[in-house]
C-alpha cells in the first residue's frame, strides 16, 4: 500500500446534554397555519460545536445567538462525518449510503454526483408551489451539468460546485469555480459578502404571494482560513493565535450575513412566516488531513492548516470531522420561527435527514416516490412541543469498514478493519464518549450490531471507493469486482473537472 493510501487509511480509522429552559406554551396545530411558511436553511461548514457565542465561545456571534435564544435549540442533532454525505442527507432526506455517498467527499476531478433519480428537497418544494434558491457551496457533483443545483430543483443558483475554493479568487487549483445559474463568472469579493448580498437581494425581490425556499450554504469556516483584515483586527486583542483569529473572523462574517438575512425579512414583513434552520454539516476538524481536503502538507500549510494549529473546538465532545464520534457528527442546530415556536431546548436524538420530511410536511408537499422512501422523520412535534424523537434508531453512518448507530441513550461505534473495535456509549450520561460500556451491556451491543448490519446490507457501493481503485488496489478488485473497474479519480490537489456551458 502506498504512503498516500496509508494516509487515507489512517483517516478512515479515526474513528451537551442540554437542560430545558422551561415549559413552552403549546403551539397551534399546523392545520391552523393559513400560509405556507418560507423556509431558509443556513448551513455552516466544518463549524466547531463549541464555536458560537451562545455555546460559551469567545467568538462573537450575536445574530446566531439571538436565533438560539428566541428559538428551539436541538442539542442532540446529528450531521454526517464530512461535507458531501451531510449535503446528500439534507437534500434527499435519505441516508447517503443509499446513494453511494457515504465515504469521504467528492474530489475536484471525481466525476460522480448525487444520483439524478433522487428527489431533492427543492424539487419537492417546487411541486408545492415554492420558489427555490441556493447560494454558496454545493459539493454534490460538478463534473457533469446534470448534477448542478439548477438541474436539481433550484430556480436560481449562485456560488461554487466543488468543495473548497479560495475565499477571494473563488478558484480551485487555478480554475474559477464561481457561477450564476450555470455561467461561470470572474467576480471580485469575499465569499461570504457575495452570497450574503445575493441572499438579501433574493428576499428583497421575492413576491409575498409565493412562498420561497432559500438554501444558504456557507463555505465558512471551512479551510482555507481566510478573512478580510478588518474582520481579523476585531480579534487582535482577544485571540493571540493568528489562525484562530482568522477562523473567528470567518465565523463572525457568517454571523453578519445571518443578521442581514433576518433584517431583510423584517424589512419585508416576512419574518413571522419564515422558518429559519441553522446547522452545520459536521463538527470542527481535529486532523489536518480532513481540515483541508486531504491536500499535501505544503498545500495544507498554505491554507493555514497544520496539525499543531487547528482552530476549531468541539468542546467536551470526542473527535472531530471525519470521525463517527460526537465531535464529528453532533452539530449545533436551531429552529427559529417567531410566530410558531416558543424558546426551548430539545435533547432528543435527531438527524440531518429529518429536515426534508419536516419541511415537506410544513409545505404540504407530496410524499416521496415509493422506491425512494425517506429515512428522515417529520420532527415538528419534537421541535415544537418537545415530544420524543420519532426515530426508533438513527444511523450515524455505515461504510464497508465502519459504522455507527444510535438507539435512545445508546450509541454503537464499530470499526470492521481487523482487529476491529466495538464501542458502546451511554450518551445521556457520557456525551464525551469517554467510557466504553460494550462488555457490561452485551444485549444492547447485539441489538445495535444487528441494526447496523441490516443497514450495511442495504448500502450501495461507495462511489468514492469506486473512483479510487488505487486506494485498495488488487485487494479491492477482489472485494468489489465486477463493479470496480473505474478510472482512478485522483487526489484533491489535482485540477477540478468543470464543464464549460
Amino acid at each position: 500500500m502506498t504512503p498516500r493510501s496509508l494516509a487515507f487509511l489512517s483517516l478512515f480509522c479515526l474513528c451537551l446534554t442540554a437542560v430545558p429552559i422551561g415549559q413552552a406554551a403549546p403551539t397551534e396545530p399546523l392545520t391552523a397555519v393559513a400560509a405556507k411558511p418560507n423556509i431558509i436553511v443556513i448551513l455552516a461548514d466544518d463549524l466547531g460545536n463549541a464555536d458560537l457565542g451562545y455555546r460559551g465561545s469567545d467568538i462573537r456571534t450575536p445574530n446566531i445567538d439571538a436565533l438560539a435564544r428566541d428559538g428551539v435549540r436541538l442539542e442532540n442533532f446529528h450531521g454526517m462525518p464530512v461535507c458531501t454525505p451531510a449535503r446528500a442527507a439534507l437534500m434527499t432526506g435519505r441516508y447517503p449510503m443509499r446513494q453511494g455517498l457515504q465515504t469521504l467527499v467528492i474530489f475536484p476531478n471525481h466525476r460522480y454526483g448525487l444520483p439524478t433519480d433522487e428527489r431533492t428537497l427543492p424539487q419537492a418544494l417546487k411541486a408545492a408551489g415554492y420558489a427555490t434558491y441556493m447560494v454558496g457551496k454545493w459539493h454534490l457533483g460538478h463534473a457533469d451539468m446534470k448534477f448542478w443545483p439548477q438541474n436539481r430543483g433550484f430556480d436560481h443558483f449562485y456560488g461554487n460546485t466543488v468543495g473548497e475554493v479560495d475565499y477571494f479568487t473563488h478558484q480551485r487549483s487555478g480554475i474559477i469555480d464561481w457561477q450564476r445559474d450555470g455561467q461561470f463568472i470572474d467576480e471580485e469579493g469575499y465569499y461570504l459578502d457575495l452570497i450574503g448580498n445575493e441572499a438579501v437581494k433574493i428576499i428583497e425581490q421575492q413576491s409575498k404571494d409565493q412562498p420561497f425556499f432559500l438554501y444558504f450554504a456557507s463555505l465558512a469556516p471551512h479551510a482555507p482560513y481566510q478573512a478580510p483584515k478588518a474582520g481579523e483586527d476585531r480579534y487582535a486583542d482577544s485571540i493571540a493565535d493568528p489562525t484562530r483569529r482568522t477562523y473567528a473572523a470567518m465565523i463572525s462574517s457568517l454571523d453578519e450575513q445571518v443578521g442581514r438575512i433576518i433584517k431583510a425579512l423584517d424589512d419585508r414583513g416576512m419574518r413571522d412566516n419564515t422558518l429559519i434552520i441553522f446547522s452545520s454539516d459536521n463538527g470542527g476538524p481535529r486532523s489536518a488531513v480532513v481540515a483541508s481536503g486531504a491536500h499535501s502538507p505544503a498545500e495544507r500549510a498554505a491554507s493555514g492548516v497544520t496539525q499543531d494549529v487547528l482552530p476549531a473546538s468541539n468542546g467536551a465532545l470526542r473527535g472531530g470531522k471525519g470521525s463517527l464520534y460526537e465531535g464529528g457528527v453532533r452539530v449545533p442546530t436551531i429552529f427559529n420561527w417567531p410566530a410558531r415556536l416558543q424558546p426551548r431546548v430539545v435533547d432528543e436524538p435527531l438527524h440531518m435527514v429529518d429536515v426534508m420530511p419536516t419541511a415537506l410536511a410544513l409545505a404540504g408537499a407530496p410524499a416521496n416516490p415509493a422506491d425512494k422512501p425517506l429515512d428522515g422523520k417529520d420532527i415538528w412535534a419534537t421541535v415544537a412541543t418537545g415530544q420524543a424523537s420519532p426515530h426508533d434508531d438513527i444511523l450515524v453512518n455505515v461504510e464497508a469498514f465502519r459504522g455507527s448507530v444510535i438507539k435512545g441513550q445508546w450509541k454503537l461505534v464499530k470499526v470492521a478493519l481487523l482487529p476491529g473495535k466495538t464501542e458502546l456509549f451511554d450518551l445521556s450520561a457520557d456525551p464525551g464518549e469517554k467510557t466504553n460500556l460494550a462488555e457490561q451491556n452485551p444485549k444492547v451491543v447485539r441489538d445495535l450490531e444487528a441494526r447496523l448490519l441490516a443497514y450495511a446490507k442495504e448500502q450501495k457501493m461507495s462511489e468514492w471507493l469506486k473512483a479510487q481503485p488505487e486506494y485498495l488496489g488488487a485487494q479491492g478488485q477482489t472485494l468489489f469486482d465486477p463493479d470496480f473497474d473505474i478510472d482512478d479519480g485522483g487526489m484533491p490537489h489535482l485540477k477540478p473537472v468543470l464543464p464549460q456551458p
